[in-house]
């Protein structure tokens, strides 16, 4: 949807024109005119749609956090829900693990995606597999736990119990961390093995994470970032290799 088309048809929702639009329109609109909260109710409202419950993850960005993502230009980062669901990439991102918001919205949550597609593993060395389960399953329980009424957590954490062995051992060893900064490794089909620092941005008010991978200058990893850099997006998939 280009930026003149969202602005009128933003346009004709105000003026009562036009047919009603879904639910999924008013959240692409919403995200395409990056508008607040505020913004993005009034906005269900002109629809006479109920807005998205503010207690639990919002899946709108606010632009904030988009304003950042622009402007990340040599650098993977992603805007993520605390429950692992991708909401935004930036080209670099796209080029690192693939583009996620081009699929459907089921397969961009990154911990259903790691439990239950085995291709989301090969992006990882398989000596860091483990330790990348264990580190998602003591994340999501700390998510379930703080937000206990919150029907989403506990909706993902039934899906992969009842779909994953590991996951659910996992879920039974009770381990719970919420880790906002490591090291990964990526396991990149072009460039090679990356070492790169993982900083995490955390909003409260829209349970939503900043994502950011670095690498030092001078590094290996720093030199193969900039050539992911130069080779830009390509199409990975199996079917058209």
């Amino acid at each position: 949807m280009g930026g003149t088309l969202s602005v009128d048809y933003y346009t004709r929702l105000e003026q009562a024109r036009g047919p009603r639009p879904s639910r999924q329109m008013l959240t692409a609109l919403a995200r395409a005119l990056r508008l607040t909260a505020d913004e993005r109710d009034h906005l269900f409202h002109l629809a006479d749609e109920e807005p998205p419950r503010r207690e639990t993850a919002s899946t709108h960005v606010p632009p904030g956090l988009m304003l950042i993502l622009d402007r990340l230009h040599d650098t993977p980062a992603q805007v993520v829900t605390d429950c692992g669901e991708v909401l935004a990439q930036n080209a670099m991102a796209r080029a690192l693990t693939l583009d996620v918001m081009s699929r459907p919205r089921r397969e961009r949550n990154l911990v259903r995606r790691y439990f239950l597609d085995p291709q989301a593993r090969s992006l990882f060395p398989e000596e860091d597999r483990d330790e990348h389960a264990r580190a998602a399953v003591a994340n999501l329980r700390a998510v379930a736990a703080a937000r206990p009424d919150d029907p989403e957590p506990a909706a993902l954490v039934a899906e992969l119990r009842a779909a994953s062995e590991e996951f659910a051992g996992l879920w039974d060893e009770h381990e719970v961390a919420l880790r906002h900064r490591a090291t990964k490794r990526f396991l990149h089909p072009l460039v090679g093995l990356l070492d790169l620092d993982c900083e995490v941005m955390l909003s409260h008010e829209h349970h939503q994470l900043l994502v950011i991978h670095s690498a030092r200058p001078g590094t290996e990893a720093y030199e193969r970032l900039q050539l992911l850099r130069v080779v830009g997006l390509q199409d990975m998939s199996p079917s058209k290799a």
